[in-house]
């Protein structure tokens, strides 16, 4: 159930974001969810891609400074309070939320978390009936 989502650090200049995207592109590896902050200096792109372990390889051996991080990417009830009951089950066991972002696929409201307990986040939310997505179900979506 755990996702492999990219950090990539980059440079607050203009084109850095359409460089990654062409790199990606150029190596078919599809972009399935992507969030953006930012800071002073730099940028952090979080992403969940096709073929993670390859895309950092090819953003390394382009310059990119680039980490892999476990997630866990969850079907919201598309519907009002549909993501409040979910943050509800985490927080009453205790699960902090260090950050998350959604996106969808067809009908499906998906959001990608990210906590440092990811294995007791995976427990809870399955014991709670949540749906967890594999790796398979969100990698290289055409």
């Amino acid at each position: 159930m755990i996702i492999k989502q990219l950090s990539v650090f980059l440079e607050d200049k203009s084109g850095s974001l359409t460089d990654l995207t062409k790199i990606l592109s150029e190596n078919n590896i599809n972009l399935t969810a992507l969030c953006v902050a930012e800071s002073t200096d730099y940028g952090i792109v979080r992403m969940v891609v096709g073929q993670p372990e390859r895309a950092v390889e090819v953003l390394k051996q382009n310059g990119f400074s680039v980490n892999l991080t476990n997630v866990v990417c969850i079907q919201v009830p598309n519907k009002p309070g549909g993501l409040y009951h979910v943050l509800q089950i985490l927080t009453n066991n205790h699960i902090n939320i260090d950050y998350m972002y959604a996106f969808s696929i067809e009908n499906a409201a998906l959001t990608v978390l990210r906590s440092q307990s990811v294995q007791e986040m995976i427990r809870v939310l399955e014991d709670n009936k949540v749906t967890l997505y594999r790796e398979s179900d969100i990698y290289q979506l055409e």
